[in-house]
């Protein structure tokens, strides 16, 4: 299936009953063979999702109310296109069910059929609901590092342009963290804005600031959905700057009740905790 065929930019009618056929997947495969990507990831991550409308009836038919946070592995054959996701949480709305842990167990079963799509699952999908006694517990926080935005930088390229990155490759290597809020692409289908911010962290030659913040922000007109926007700003770090580890991590703005935050890493370490920043 292929993103056109996907709910995006359609009319789409309102399921309140539980509808697990209402996922689209979509393949990773079109859009990573476009930045190099062959078979097997060379990185290690995630997308981690959060659902800010889940509800569904107990036995009794009284509405309850949760968080979701869903993990989708970043080695599974596809994404589940988000306004289809929308539309698969709304089916929980008026079906009845016993527990949260029912719904937790379904989302997880359901979600990971489809990024696997018919193929071998490896690994599946991580869901964990938040009950409304536990919302106060979610904080606010924004991306650790540098602020590159502090920059006085020139910008006229607003389409991916991997020449504004550098590296000092003769200087003594680095570890550093830079972050940047500046980062804006447009939904591959419908063309609508996507808002984010992005946190780069490396070791090896030191990256040069200016340039990829006018890199980050040549993203500003360019067409893909989060994920994919994510991977080629990873592959672009690392095939010009080279550097020895690299994590690229991006939290967007919701849309629709639902934010995508893609985490890219070259090495094994924990995910980064899924903590909503100020604009989400």
């Amino acid at each position: 299936m292929t993103p056109d065929q996907s709910p995006l930019g359609k009319t789409a009618s309102y399921a309140d009953q539980y509808d697990p056929s209402l996922l689209f997947p979509l393949a990773r495969e079109p859009k990573r063979s476009e930045i190099g990507i062959r078979g097997s990831v060379p990185f290690l991550g995630a997308d981690l999702w959060t659902a800010f409308e889940l509800s569904w009836l107990n036995m009794k038919g009284k509405p309850q109310v949760a968080i979701a946070h869903v993990t989708i592995p970043c080695e599974s054959t596809h994404i589940v296109e988000s306004k289809s996701f929308k539309l698969y949480l709304n089916s929980f709305n008026n079906t009845r069910l016993d527990s949260a842990d029912a719904v937790r167990d379904r989302i997880r079963d359901d979600v990971t059929r489809a990024i696997w799509d018919g193929e071998t699952v490896k690994s599946a999908a991580g869901v964990r609901l938040l009950t409304a006694p536990l919302f106060e517990c979610e904080p606010v926080k924004e991306l650790e590092g540098v602020s590159i935005d502090r920059l006085d930088v020139e910008c006229d390229t607003y389409q991916p342009q991997p020449d504004f990155l550098t590296a000092a490759f003769g200087e003594k290597p680095v570890e550093e963290v830079l972050v940047s809020d500046l980062l804006k692409s447009n939904c591959l289908v419908t063309g609508q804005p996507d808002w984010g911010s992005v946190q780069v962290r490396y070791s090896g030659p030191q990256i040069d600031q200016a340039g990829l913040l006018q890199y980050i922000v040549s993203f500003r007109n360019h067409n893909e959905f989060h994920e994919q926007c994510v991977e080629r700003i990873y592959m672009d770090i690392l095939t010009r700057c080279k550097p020895a580890k690299l994590m690229v991590y991006a939290r967007y703005t919701r849309r629709g009740g639902l934010d995508i935050n893609p985490w890219r890493s070259s090495h094994p370490q924990l995910p980064p905790a899924n903590t909503r920043t100020a604009r989400q």
